[in-house]
């Protein structure tokens, strides 16, 4: 890897991980902004692995279904990452 990949994954998985916290359901996103960048940078290279596992060869340019692949993925680990970190708000009765 070289400095402008990471770059890349830092910036762009910043991104991701607002999207990811901003999409999240009700009080899911109750995590601190570090957590959130590495929730999206998590989610970019685990999204690239499960579309390309599906069978995504990408494409020139943005690939607008890896992104959404990348998204939702990001979703999901800032769901769990509000979770296992108790930052939670909803109480259980």
């Amino acid at each position: 890897m070289d400095l402008g990949t990471i770059l890349f994954y830092l910036v762009v998985g910043a991104i991701v991980g607002l999207l990811g916290k901003f999409i999240a359901p009700g009080d899911k996103d109750n995590i601190p902004l570090w957590l959130t960048i590495v929730c999206g940078i998590g989610g970019m290279i685990i999204g690239g692995f499960i579309y390309s596992a599906f069978g995504g060869d990408g494409s020139a340019g943005l690939d607008w279904v890896q992104g959404i692949v990348a998204v939702l993925t990001a979703v999901v680990l800032v769901i769990i990452a509000s979770t296992v970190t108790g930052r939670n708000t909803t109480r259980k009765v």
